[in-house]
């Protein structure tokens, strides 16, 4: 019988399955354990997932109907005399100007399409729009979250007053849920009023004595003009109309009531705080690495609450140079957390996303940031690394791994490298200069039951180690 040496033994015998990585799932499935609270489940009589998609989808048609006609129409050459694209699409699709804008408007806010500078793009739900129930409800309720911007506020009302309702409307909101049914508007405005006094005593603002210039209107400090207590029906009926245009609710004669997916939407804001609130690290005021180790242990769904309730709290520049600072440290796990924590975030951290870019430690993950920020799907963001990148994106996770997790994951994610054979991966991973090269091929040798592949993982760590070849 005739002897090969290990590692001829490997090229014939050991040959890795070629699938496509995903680093952040296997450094992210190394540290899960159980959740720290049961699955919540919606209020008694709410529709299921698939009927509240149904009725989101019913409100967003025309939204749709336009994102779908504009990423067929941008390809196109047109002539600069000839008709405007509202109008081109006001005769393709049957609607009136006016509808067209409005759609165009609600495709922007729900994600169907994306603006990349003067460009737009077809955003992800677009793409995932009749297949994924999931997305269309994130669509939907990233709408509801701007119904403010859906129907214009009267011009004659200051910005401060239009603020405070915004500010006060979750309180509406919950109180049309809590009755389960109409709520007449006089109630309503009651609530609005004493919520609206609440906001301005934690203000602290004291409004001046009136002057005789003003007719009968208060001041704020500083001289503005406060707004005056009869602009709040307006703004309740502004509000009501356009929480109504978004599908949150319908309005009859003097009352309100929540639609189904209003309902729904406000029991998972609610949910979403209660989260946040009986988080066991306390999230919301820990800092950027405290917060993100907290939600290593959650899957991810719970964690992308837990970041936007994080980032809800802070001004968005500051967290996400938080955020990158945490990324540069030498922990993996906490580099891969990090850059999903950025993607809730999105367009407020692309410029600096790209300047990340430049740095070795920070390169893999930044272009598959941007790679999905620009519209490509998650399974296939990985084919903009080249095959360094990816080799040194395949060792920080396998680092994350070896920190965090068990050893059998570190051997499973031997089969998510882009190489054929383990030596191929020895040779391109010994190249690639990841500083914890060392301790993670001296790790998967420890942990890895195949003696041959084993005896070949150490010799490269020993090489690395000495400098050798």
């Amino acid at each position: 019988m005739t002897s090969r040496k290990p590692d001829e033994q490997l090229a014939r015998n050991s040959r890795l399955r070629l699938v496509r990585p995903r680093p952040l799932t296997t450094a992210r499935r190394a540290v899960t354990t159980r959740r720290t609270r049961p699955v919540p489940r919606p209020p008694e009589g709410t529709p299921p997932p698939a009927e509240l998609a149904r009725q989101a989808r019913a409100v967003l048609a025309d939204a749709v109907r336009i994102a779908r006609w504009a990423a067929v129409e941008r390809d196109r050459a047109h002539d600069p005399d000839a008709m405007s694209a509202t109008e081109r699409a006001a005769a393709a699709l049957g609607l009136t100007p006016a509808q067209v804008r409005a759609g165009w408007d609600r495709a922007r806010l729900a994600g169907l399409v994306e603006l990349h500078g003067d460009t737009a793009r077809p955003g992800w739900r677009l793409r995932a729009w009749d297949r994924d129930d999931s997305a269309v409800l994130r669509g939907w309720v990233a709408l509801f979250d701007a119904w403010s911007l859906v129907h214009p506020a009267p011009a004659d009302v200051t910005p401060a007053s239009v603020a405070e309702v915004v500010e006060a409307v979750p309180q509406v909101l919950s109180l049309l849920q809590l009755s389960a049914g109409p709520v007449l508007v006089p109630a309503l405005l009651d609530l609005l009023r004493q919520r609206v006094a609440e906001l301005r005593e934690e203000r602290c603002e004291v409004p001046a004595a009136p002057r005789p210039e003003v007719t009968g209107r208060p001041r704020e400090p500083y001289g503005e003009p406060r707004p005056g207590p009869e602009s709040l029906p307006r703004l309740l009926d502004w509000a009501l109309e356009g929480l109504a245009a978004v599908g949150a609710l319908t309005l009859g004669d003097g009352h309100a009531t929540l639609t189904a997916l209003g309902n729904w939407a406000v029991w998972v804001k609610l949910e979403q705080i209660c989260v946040a609130a009986q988080s066991p690290a306390g999230h919301i005021e820990q800092s950027a690495e405290d917060m993100l180790r907290g939600c290593a242990r959650l899957t991810p769904g719970p964690a992308r609450v837990e970041y936007r309730a994080w980032l809800a709290a802070r001004p968005v520049g500051s967290a996400v140079t938080e955020l990158l600072a945490v990324a540069r440290g030498e922990d993996a796990l906490l580099r891969g957390l990090a850059f999903e924590a950025l993607r809730v975030v999105g367009a407020p951290a692309e410029a600096e996303v790209r300047a990340a870019a430049e740095e070795v430690c920070l390169r893999p993950y930044a272009l598959l940031w941007l790679a999905e920020y620009e519209g490509a799907d998650p399974d296939d963001a990985p084919d903009v690394l080249t095959r360094e990148e990816a080799t040194w994106l395949w060792v920080d996770t396998a680092a994350a791994v070896a920190d965090h997790g068990e050893s059998t994951l570190l051997v499973r994610h031997l089969e998510s490298a882009v190489q054929g054979t383990v030596p191929a991966l020895l040779d391109e991973v010994r190249a690639v200069g990841h500083p914890r090269t060392v301790q993670v091929l001296v790790a998967l040798a420890a942990a890895h039951p195949d003696p041959a592949l084993a005896k070949a993982v150490r010799r490269a760590a020993f090489q690395v180690h000495t400098g050798g070849a």
